[in-house]
């Protein structure tokens, strides 16, 4: 992650928590989590809707860290 991601917002619409992570966008489309705009490469999400990630896309995008 960058060194300025302390200053995002997460992109989930209504919203207004520091963003923890930043995932790529099309991962995130797979999900049902409403973001504020389609179609951006990098999507930020706080630590609840990142965990919301998680377990939505669990079993569904590989995991390549060991």
């Amino acid at each position: 992650m960058s060194r300025d991601s302390a200053e995002h917002i997460c992109d989930v619409q209504g919203c207004t928590d520091k963003a923890e992570r930043s995932i790529s966008g099309k991962k995130v489309e797979m999900t049902d989590l409403a973001l504020k705009s389609e179609g951006i490469r990098q999507d930020h999400l706080c630590k609840t809707h990142y965990r919301e990630f998680k377990k939505e896309t669990k079993g569904t995008i590989p995991d390549y860290m060991g």
